[in-house]
């Protein structure tokens, strides 16, 4: 466990996920109450959770990995320094225990939560719109323990034949990430979004946007935080 991991963010984290399950297991019951004939609906959202919450997992990785420091206010220690540890120690993930992976995952996923529970369910479109806010978190939930995963030698049966489809993050698949300077393969529910997103040049893209707009230099920490780790190791 990390110096800098607080005893006071591990108590934040262990009411985030109490909150979070005990949350989104209420809303689904609601879901289930309204659903009626429109279980197809709910596939539906449910499916489309899954790619947005893949998407949103490769977006907030490119940020943790190419933008600030440890010592950037607040996203430092919570977004941050869990990514760049990452780089330099591809298996600190496996130590962490089960508040640690997911911790910060429920936390950020309350806001989203409770924006579902405002949305009325009478309606088809009210129905779709909380099952896909809901289906959503849950697999923003999972990520972390996805990737997790992915870093593990010693697997489940289940985790293993879910890998292996790719139904959630291949080991081979995202190892593909960990090639210096990490600038591939961002996504880690399912890592389904990388090769487009690559194809496409998205977040180079992105990069050139922000770097023309603020002067800020892609990955100037990280790399420096990678160097200093290889001449220590060597």
């Amino acid at each position: 466990m990390s110096a800098t991991y607080t005893a006071s963010h591990r108590r934040l984290e262990i009411a985030s996920i109490a909150t979070f399950l005990i949350g989104s297991g209420i809303l689904a019951g609601r879901l289930l109450r309204y659903s009626g004939g429109a279980g197809w609906l709910i596939a539906a959202a449910i499916f489309l959770g899954l790619i947005a919450a893949d998407f949103v997992s490769g977006f907030v990785h490119w940020m943790a990995d190419t933008w600030g420091s440890v010592e950037t206010p607040f996203f430092g220690e919570a977004l941050v320094r869990p990514f760049r540890e990452h780089h330099t120690d591809q298996l600190a993930i496996t130590r962490h225990d089960f508040i640690e992976t997911n911790g910060n995952n429920s936390l950020v996923s309350l806001p989203v939560l409770g924006a579902a529970f405002c949305i009325p369910l009478d309606h088809a479109s009210g129905l779709f719109a909380a099952a896909l806010l809901w289906s959503l978190v849950l697999w923003v939930f999972g990520t972390n323990q996805f990737h997790k995963w992915a870093h593990q030698k010693e697997r489940p049966v289940l985790v293993r034949w879910l890998q292996r489809v790719h139904l959630i993050l291949p080991p081979d698949h995202h190892a593909l990430h960990h090639r210096t300077p990490f600038l591939q393969h961002y996504c880690i529910t399912t890592g389904w979004l990388n090769v487009p997103l690559a194809a496409t040049k998205f977040f180079r893209a992105l990069e050139f946007v922000v770097h023309k707009s603020t002067g800020m230099v892609p990955r100037e920490d990280d790399l420096a935080t990678v160097a200093k780790a290889n001449r220590r190791a060597a």
